[in-house]
């Protein structure tokens, strides 16, 4: 029986010549990854065990993003634990206030992640990787903890699904769309503990950019993991930023699937998640007259250069519509930098949004963009659970750049055809 990319890798990080779908593996881990909330939980853990150091200083990454810079004494305390952890371990990869970025731009932006590795990271997005051919999946702060101490993690292998993506996606069509077409088509339960796995020819017109996107809500449809097959786009993107080798595993011909769907990217069209799932999705030819108070550009999800890139490309020249407000977050210092170089920075401060260092933030309800009670926000973040930015009586709506760019204008949800 044949294997997928997924169970290919988890095979040779088990020491196993073939896997298969339910079975009980223990695992090579080859980065932990953890954040200013869910890493001082795993720091106490590892405390408890009375291990001598971490299993390996220079595969642990630990990332302050979420409530960073701090926004209160709580938060300041839990960052305080982990850079007292990281100095005492020697921790390679710690990233704090002036270096940090949101966890899932910036370690593929590091290079520290590449095709065929097997991370795991105390954060559900951490299936970000898959973009890049890698196994990356969320875990608890318990088995942070165990991976830190070890260098290893228990997994049962997945099941796949496989979503063959043909043709060419229009103009504004972007990784964003794609995803929530597919979120809305299986449902927030679609692909439980199952392995999304992106193949067909539609794959050659997609962006790094778009890649991470899709990849990092697989976790949304009730995925394990998303993977991306390698070809020259992720090669040249891992080579561009870092050094470490790669190992390139391709699925078998005969492996097998549960489900298949075909999407043809060239009848998409942008594309908006409702309240309160990611699930409740509708085109943009589909909504009616939805006024917003917030929009908010960035996140894990679409924080990176292309995204501002069209976003402004849409508001250059414009602005945003009286009383509301608009909130740009880069997802890294480098894209920051690079969104300066390139204007973009500049075309979001004339056109009236404010400009925020980067912070996960608003996405989790942290800070940087609460909403209250009756608020509604067009956000490029990737979950608008009930309360997920602020109070439980507000709304989130998910879209892309485009959208968002162009509902910032007209101060309603609208598509960037509109503006």
């Amino acid at each position: 029986m044949g294997m997928t990319m997924t169970q290919k890798i988890l095979a040779a990080h088990a020491g196993l010549e073939s896997v298969e779908a339910g079975q009980l593996i223990e695992a090579d881990l080859d980065l932990v990854l953890g954040n200013d909330i869910t890493s001082p939980v795993a720091i106490h853990e590892i405390e408890k065990m009375k291990v001598n150091g971490v299993f390996d200083k220079d595969r642990i990454a630990l990332v302050m993003d979420h409530f960073v810079p701090n926004k209160d004494i709580k938060s300041a305390e839990h960052c305080k634990c982990v850079r007292e952890f990281a100095c005492k371990n020697e921790i390679s990869h710690y990233y704090d206030v002036g270096q940090m970025g949101i966890e899932h731009a910036l370690l593929p932006e590091q290079g520290l992640t590449v095709a065929g590795d097997v991370i795991i990271g105390a954060d559900s997005h951490t299936c970000t990787y898959g973009a890049l051919g890698a196994f990356s999946t969320g875990v608890g702060s318990t088995d942070m903890a165990a991976g830190m101490a070890t260098g290893k993690a228990w997994f049962k292998v997945p099941s796949a699904i496989r979503f063959v993506l043909t043709g060419r996606p229009s103009k504004y069509i972007g990784g964003k769309d794609i995803i929530l077409h597919i979120i809305g088509m299986i449902g927030v339960d679609g692909a439980l503990y199952q392995s999304m796995e992106f193949t067909g020819d539609g794959i050659a017109y997609l962006s790094m950019d778009d890649r991470f996107t899709i990849a990092n809500m697989a976790i949304e449809a009730g995925g394990k993991n998303g993977i991306f097959p390698v070809d020259d786009i992720a090669k040249n993107y891992m080579e561009a930023h870092g050094s470490r080798p790669y190992t390139v595993y391709e699925a078998d011909e005969d492996a097998v699937y549960e489900k298949e769907y075909t999407i043809d990217l060239s009848t998409l069209r942008p594309t908006v998640a409702f309240p309160h799932l990611p699930e409740n999705t509708k085109t943009i030819d589909e909504i009616g007259d939805i006024a917003i108070d917030q929009v908010v550009i960035g996140s894990c999800t679409n924080g990176r250069l292309e995204d501002f890139r069209i976003a402004a490309g849409i508001l250059k020249g414009k602005k945003v519509k009286k009383g509301l407000r608009v909130i740009v977050i880069p997802a890294t210092q480098q894209i920051y930098l690079d969104a300066m170089e390139a204007g973009y920075l500049r075309t979001f401060i004339e056109a009236g949004a404010v400009v925020s260092t980067p912070t996960c933030g608003p996405c989790l309800g942290g800070y940087m963009g609460i909403l209250a009670k009756g608020e509604r926000c067009v956000s490029t973040t990737n979950r608008n659970f009930v309360g997920r930015m602020g109070h439980v009586d507000s709304e989130i709506y998910l879209a892309g750049p485009a959208v968002a760019a162009a509902s910032a204008i007209t101060g309603k949800i609208s598509g960037p055809e509109e503006v």
